[in-house]
């Protein structure tokens, strides 16, 4: 991702993508560091815009419009994304941990995860929630919305917290609710806050004008309640008389996570990572931090978004700044802002200081902000070219085994994989030779595939398992499970550190992959190139006659296609910065499955051909397997499974490189103009990275064949058509919608 010809030499890593990275991204993208590499890691792709929210809720935002995709912006800046949530920062060795897969290393970091209310450790009841993480408060008010919407009792909801937050929030459930309910209430909400006044950040003609507000709206209020905990239907705390609940919805105070104590960060008294004026770790100088996360000493301010927002351009800069050797500059927040705050319904109140004011204008000029907000970050501007200083490129690479990664380097990454995923070295193979020494029993055929590929993903360790998925895929489609690989690995150009750590991130998604199917990493071969690229030779057993063929098909059998469609569209409407998060994750995920158990589930219900569906798409595929099986097939358009956008995209105009030497194929189609205005049509070209197998089963066989493989977890397994005598002409492929 890095735009210049200067290899990579510094990582600066986001971790969050609240608010004020939003702010970096942008700002970077306009301003490019030569020889930086941006990663952003995030456990959202999506990030809800936090003024929006009780919009969201009360009805009168759509998703998209209260949310920002990250994934375009990142890409915008030229950043990798890692869709993942980190457990843990080690800040003297620079490195973040993650749950599932191996530590990352930065140079320079900047955390922006925001905060989660204070609640019950340890809790999981289905009948209680936050609102922080957003996403998971809204999958839990979907649930509870449904519920209102059967229940013909009025649910009693429990709102903790009494601040703008918890105000806000109960006004828009509220009006959501009398919406649902239409001539009945179903739903009675109340207010518990430990204060004696609500809204304690604000003045108290804004308290009082909300106090109204809930009073009219039948929000009965509990002051000086602090609540301790929820269960079986009663909110209990230093309060004499418990508070019946069918639901509770904590908007308490922010806390911090816990992994922030084994950080090694200086952190506050709450737990909050210390920073001062600059937004510059108190105890690392290489870690900056913005938003509820970020205490700052100087400037003490309530954890609230607007500030968040504040900090963003402040931080951007001070980022860049310190990229660039120069020293971060002090910021000075506001002590006062203007706070606009919703009543549910498309009326607002503005607060400032001691002055107040109300009406629908206030909403208008709300809305009309927080429009402009979320625009900002998804209308993208062109990039521009940058100021990068060509005396400080590095001197040319060399080529040959020139181009190789240093043996000690690779003798050190290839040892921690080992380690890490507990590879046991295959007799044959511990030895320092050239080549790996695999044994073959009696009476057995070797069987051996290779596939490679330039990485399409930023994420390294992601791309090896894709790459390592994809070339273990030409074995399944076999029937047979592979033994043993060879994997060979280009890593960008970068300094020697940035290798080592590119590698063995590469490595260990290869390894992940390779485990999991219980398949050996025998060796490979490893080298540097302008792109990642990762590409693996597989091999595996099989006895005479035992390995399924692509020539086997026979009339009246079913075609059974385990996977979706659209891969090579989606990423290639992502590299332009035209595909939503939503549908690269979706996409991802079924990339990221092995064919392994669908290729059993095949074999059990005896399968005469098969083959998986890559690089030349499903009508060329198909196309090889009716010519060498001497046979037609009849495809059912609307059968096809596809990936959600790649319809969407394919008709925009999008479609992958590749696509325009596959769609030469169409010659094999009887009448291929007849329903080439089809959306499915385009998809039937679009080359497929990991994609899924493609096989033929007797027709009494099929539904059963189909349904097990959904069981299996292949949720997009479906019948897409059925192999018929070839007749009279030459062409292969019937298209039919009905």
């Amino acid at each position: 991702m890095n735009s210049s010809d200067r290899p990579i030499d510094t990582d600066l890593l986001l971790i969050g993508g609240g608010h004020s990275h939003l702010f970096v991204l942008r700002h970077l993208a306009m301003n490019p560091v030569p020889g930086v590499r941006i990663t952003l890691v995030s456990r959202d792709l999506v990030t809800p815009y936090s003024g929006m929210l009780p919009g969201y809720v009360a009805g009168h935002y759509r998703h998209d419009e209260a949310h920002i995709d990250l994934l375009p912006l990142a890409r915008h800046a030229g950043a990798r994304v890692i869709h993942d949530e980190i457990v843990g920062i080690d800040a003297d060795e620079s490195r973040v941990r993650f749950a599932s897969r191996p530590p990352l290393a930065y140079d320079l970091a900047s955390v922006n995860i925001g905060s989660r209310p204070t609640w019950p450790l340890g809790t999981d009841d289905a009948h209680q929630f936050a609102v922080k993480p957003v996403d998971g408060f809204i999958d839990a008010w979907q649930r509870l919305e449904q519920r209102l919407g059967e229940a013909g009792e009025t649910l009693r909801l429990a709102i903790v917290g009494g601040g703008a937050g918890g105000v806000e929030l109960a006004l828009a459930l509220d009006y959501r609710a009398r919406r649902l309910g239409g001539s009945r209430q179903p739903l009675s909400i109340a207010i518990l806050t430990d204060r004696e006044r609500l809204l304690p950040g604000h003045g108290r003609r804004v308290g009082r004008i909300f106090s109204d507000i809930l009073r009219r709206r039948s929000i009965e209020v509990y002051y000086r309640h602090r609540v301790d905990k929820f269960e079986n239907g009663l909110l209990r705390g230093d309060f004499d008389s418990p508070v019946a609940a069918d639901y509770a919805i904590w908007v308490t105070q922010a806390a911090a996570p816990e992994w922030l104590r084994d950080s090694g960060l200086a952190l506050d008294e709450r737990g909050f990572i210390e920073v001062d004026a600059s937004l510059q770790s108190r105890s690392h100088d290489n870690l900056f931090a913005a938003g509820d996360i970020a205490s700052v000493a100087e400037y003490p301010r309530p954890k609230s978004g607007v500030f968040a927002v504040r900090q963003g351009l402040p931080l951007a800069r001070n980022l860049r700044r310190r990229l660039q050797g120069r020293p971060p500059r002090p910021f000075r927040p506001q002590r006062q802002f203007l706070s606009l705050i919703s009543t549910g319904e498309r009326y607002a109140v503005a607060s400032r200081g001691g002055w107040s004011l109300q009406g629908r204008w206030c909403w208008w000029l709300k809305d009309r902000i927080d429009r402009r907000f979320v625009r900002r970050f998804s209308e993208l501007p062109a990039m521009s070219a940058g100021n990068e200083d060509e005396s400080e490129l590095a001197p040319m690479r060399c080529g040959g085994c020139g181009s190789k990664v240093g043996s000690e380097l690779l003798t050190s990454v290839l040892d921690e994989v080992r380690q890490r995923y507990g590879i046991e070295r295959d007799p044959g193979t511990d030895h320092a030779d050239d080549a790996a020494l695999l044994h073959v029993p009696d009476g057995v055929q070797l069987v051996q595939s290779i596939d490679h590929f330039r990485s399409f993903v930023d994420d390294a360790w992601l791309f090896g398992r894709i790459a390592a998925n994809h070339a273990l895929g030409d074995l399944y489609a076999m029937g047979l499970d592979a033994h043993s690989a060879l994997v060979i690995a280009n890593v960008v150009f970068a300094s020697e550190d940035k290798q080592r750590e590119d590698l063995y991130q590469l490595l260990c998604g290869v390894a992940e992959t390779l485990r999991g199917d219980g398949v050996l990493l025998a060796g490979g071969h490893s080298g540097e190139a302008a792109q990642m690229s990762c590409g693996l030779s597989v091999n595996g057993f099989a006895r005479p006659g035992e390995a399924l063929l692509k020539s086997g098909m026979r009339p009246g059998e079913v075609l059974i296609l385990t996977k979706g469609l659209g891969s090579g569209v989606i990423f290639a409407a992502e590299m332009r910065a035209r595909a939503r998060a939503a549908w690269v994750d979706a996409a991802l995920r079924e990339m990221l499955q092995s064919s392994r158990e669908a290729a059993r589930c095949l074999r059990r219900f005896a399968a005469s051909a098969c083959t998986d569906v890559t690089g030349f798409g499903l009508a060329g595929h198909l196309h090889e397997m009716a010519r060498a099986s001497r046979c037609a097939v009849e495809l059912r358009l609307e059968r096809l499974p596809l990936y959600a956008g790649a319809a969407e995209l394919a008709a925009s105009g999008i479609h992958s490189s590749l696509q325009p030497q596959n769609i030469r194929i169409r010659h094999a189609i009887d009448d291929p103009q007849k329903l080439s205005a089809h959306a499915a049509y385009p998809l039937l070209f679009d080359p497929q990275t990991a994609g899924g197998l493609l096989a033929s089963v007797a027709a009494g066989q099929a539904d059963d064949c189909v349904q097990a493989l959904r069981e299996l977890g292949y949720v997009d397994a479906c019948a897409i058509g059925r192999v018929i005598e070839p007749g009279d002409t030459r062409v292969p492929i019937r298209l039919v919608t009905a």
